[in-house]
């Protein structure tokens, strides 16, 4: 199946595009967006895909699904546009960040601009949701209608044909993703989620947004500009 998808990735997807379990994942997600208000809007439902090339992937950060308010989810895991308040988790990713890298850009920037997170897609961080789709207030709508198969093989593809990527995995739903990825090749980073239900049980001071960066520089990667 043609997918309309940054080349790098149509390439190394191919494969799982062109099987039966992505054909029927794609009628079901039509039929959704024809019947019921779906987020994102279509055309940025490989928006983290079309960010982040294959292989110019850094950083994986891992989502469970996109956020189910409107003028919320637009393609990145945890990003929301400019002018949208940031949600709470979102909030102590920032809050995590300014705290280990005081002078990093996202410290520097107006509340109401550094809420889309594309600037850390373009060098590389790739925000991914475990399911790409949701009903309007309805979360984890579409969990277990055949994204995960999908962005399982998204996340082996990463770990068997790239070297020296860092995956940030927050909370259980995230960690039991740890399985797919090879950590004998890669960085691997475990905490609680950010979610303010957790974030104090582990996630502050987790340091790894300077874990990441001193990881990339090691293997002569250029760090992220958090």
């Amino acid at each position: 199946m043609k997918v309309k998808i940054e080349e790098s990735w149509q390439k190394v997807l191919e494969d799982f595009f062109d099987g039966e379990e992505f054909a029927r994942l794609a009628d079901f997600v039509r039929s959704e967006y024809l019947s019921k208000i779906v987020y994102p809007k279509p055309q940025d439902l490989f928006r983290a895909f079309n960010e982040t090339p294959f292989n110019q992937v850094k950083v994986v950060i891992l989502g469970q699904d996109p956020y189910h308010n409107p003028n919320q989810a637009h393609g990145l895991a945890f990003s929301v546009p400019k002018g949208q308040e940031a949600p709470p988790s979102l909030k102590n990713i920032f809050k995590e960040i300014c705290d280990e890298i005081p002078d990093a850009a996202t410290c520097k920037m107006d509340e109401s601009e550094k809420t889309d997170l594309s600037r850390w897609a373009k060098q590389g961080v790739f925000l991914l949701n475990a399911v790409l789709t949701v009903v309007r207030n309805r979360p984890t709508s579409h969990a277990g209608k055949g994204w995960e198969e999908f962005t399982d093989y998204v996340i082996k593809t990463l770990s068997d044909k790239r070297e020296n990527v860092v995956f940030m995995l927050w909370g259980s739903f995230a960690r039991s993703k740890k399985g797919l990825i090879d950590k004998n090749k890669h960085l691997i980073l475990e905490s609680p989620h950010p979610s303010p239900l957790s974030a104090s049980r582990g996630f502050f001071g987790n340091k790894h947004f300077l874990r990441a960066n001193e990881y990339l520089k090691k293997h002569g990667v250029e760090p992220i500009d958090w």
